[in-house]
């Protein structure tokens, strides 16, 4: 059975994966533009968002290559695929990532309001799961085959699925940015009642990196 992971998920010190108040000019919410420097900066990232053979190797870029390899599906909140919320008013808003998405594979998209499945460039289906967290990982098994699945975020669908103990291991980031505010990863979760542990901690140019298993 395919794993359900969590990785390059990139916290503040403060424990927040996003800022307040995301919209289309804050994609990650209010004050969050630093947090992922450390990706952005890597040359993973420069090749596979920008077609550029810039960028910054070491550790940083290690990781992020490391979070897409062997995935078969992807599950995301409604909140990581876009600012729309409420019923969808048209199906215009199709995503950041423009025509060709990096995912490449299935993406099983959390949402209270139906919609149907977007195709896009490169192999990018978005299919939108009304059902709920269990749904979209049974969709997900499915189309992943003997792959692994990887929740993208945000932070309350991460959650959701610590909390039903489903996720079998995580890699978090964590950016030493300070936000004050915003959408909180671990607060009010007693990971070990749950199960996990941090086994592994890598430090890295721009962020330190930390691996939790659930036993």
């Amino acid at each position: 059975m395919p794993r359900l992971i969590v990785h390059s998920f990139t916290i503040s010190l403060d424990g927040y994966g996003a800022g307040p108040d995301q919209s289309l000019q804050a994609p990650l919410g209010v004050g969050a533009e630093n947090l992922h420097t450390w990706m952005l900066r890597t040359r993973y990232f420069q090749q596979t968002h920008f077609n550029k053979g810039e960028g910054d190797l070491g550790t940083d870029n290690d990781m992020a290559a490391q979070g897409m390899e062997g995935i078969g599906a992807w599950i995301m909140g409604r909140n990581m695929f876009g600012p729309v919320r409420g019923p969808w008013p048209d199906e215009s808003w199709k995503g950041w990532w423009g025509p060709n998405p990096v995912y490449h594979v299935p993406v099983f998209v959390l949402t209270h309001h139906p919609r149907p499945s977007l195709v896009m460039e490169g192999g990018t289906v978005f299919h939108f799961v009304t059902e709920g967290i269990e749904a979209a990982l049974e969709r997900a098994r499915e189309a992943a085959g003997d792959k692994d699945i990887r929740v993208g975020g945000g932070a309350s669908t991460v959650r959701q699925y610590l909390q039903a103990k489903l996720i079998d291991e995580m890699h978090l980031a964590v950016s030493p940015v300070l936000l004050g505010q915003g959408e909180p990863l671990l607060a009010g979760l007693d990971l070990t009642q749950l199960g996990y542990r941090c086994e592994q901690f890598t430090p890295g140019e721009r962020a330190g990196f930390y691996r939790i298993r659930r036993d």
